[in-house]
């Protein structure tokens, strides 16, 4: 551990550190690790309650410490969390059963997704400047110095912006941008292929699931699916979930339920960080096999 002594007399020694600015920066250090609370919580329900006036806060200390780097991260990976977890999910259960409630759940979580892609490139600007717009113009070179150290941020600017692709209005006029998110992502996984347990293969998983035309190839994600698995020790429902609902689907059923299946026996115990997203994901994996039974 390091001496809190001596870093405490050094804080109090700069006259521009007001009790008020030492209390500010403590609370915002506390707020950053909200995100690894939350995942590793087994009550969905209280998280979907707890989470929005914690993004909030985090916001409102943003306002204070606008450079803050563990608060931005924290509302980069928050809001995409949030976004999925909780709103694209839900309008994806509800499906025909409240067309007008779920398109309302749909647009929401589009929101957020843009929010937090907004808060992810600032938290990259801070490391390479510039990089928002060189991202659009030149993705792979914009890339080239990021180091492991941006790992974090690769990932969840990659879900933020792919998530706001998906859900956009016209999401055909954003195509162009889908090779921005393949760079970040790309990156990543040269930087660390194996950061959290495969997240970043799970990633590809659904990247890979595009159509031909848009990149996407069906052989790179079996290839993503077996690392992301072999990663994870076969704890993670969302990479089973992803490789059913990204690239199999229900038009292939045996092979479909066999992944969804795999997802639900998942023990949402065994790896305590990835309790909240097992949750979600066996929630979902559980509506799916409902929907390929026909509803039964």
């Amino acid at each position: 551990m390091r001496p809190v002594v001596v870093l405490l007399l050094v804080v109090l020694a700069a006259p521009a550190c007001s009790p008020k600015r030492i209390g500010m920066s403590r609370m915002a250090d506390a707020l950053s690790s909200t995100s690894t609370a939350f995942g590793r919580d087994n009550d969905p329900e209280f998280v979907r309650v707890a989470a929005p006036s914690t993004l909030k806060m985090v916001e409102m200390m943003l306002d204070d410490q606008p450079q803050h780097a563990g608060l931005l991260m924290t509302a980069c990976s928050g809001f995409t969390q949030y976004a999925y977890g909780f709103l694209q999910v839900d309008a994806e259960l509800l499906g025909a059963g409240d067309p007008a409630a779920a398109r309302d759940l749909r647009d929401r979580a589009g929101r957020m997704y843009e929010r937090a892609l907004g808060y992810c490139l600032r938290h990259l600007e801070m490391r390479h400047p510039d990089i928002r717009g060189a991202l659009r113009r030149d993705p792979k070179g914009a890339l080239a110095r990021a180091t492991v150290g941006d790992v974090p941020a690769l990932y969840w600017t990659s879900a933020a912006w792919g998530g706001a692709i998906t859900l956009a209005g016209n999401p055909l006029l954003r195509i162009p941008e889908v090779g921005a998110v393949r760079a970040l992502l790309q990156r990543a996984l040269e930087l660390d292929g194996r950061w959290e347990r495969g997240a970043l293969h799970e990633a590809m998983i659904a990247l890979e699931g595009l159509p031909v035309l848009l990149g996407g190839s069906r052989e790179r994600a079996r290839g993503h699916f077996e690392r992301a698995v072999a990663l994870s020790n076969g704890q993670s429902a969302f990479t089973y979930v992803t490789m059913a609902s990204s690239v199999v689907g229900p038009r292939e059923p045996a092979e479909y339920e066999k992944l969804l299946r795999a997802a639900m026996a998942v023990d949402v115990e065994a790896v305590p960080d990835l309790r909240l997203t097992n949750l979600i994901a066996q929630r979902r994996a559980a509506f799916l096999l409902k929907e390929l039974s026909g509803g039964r």
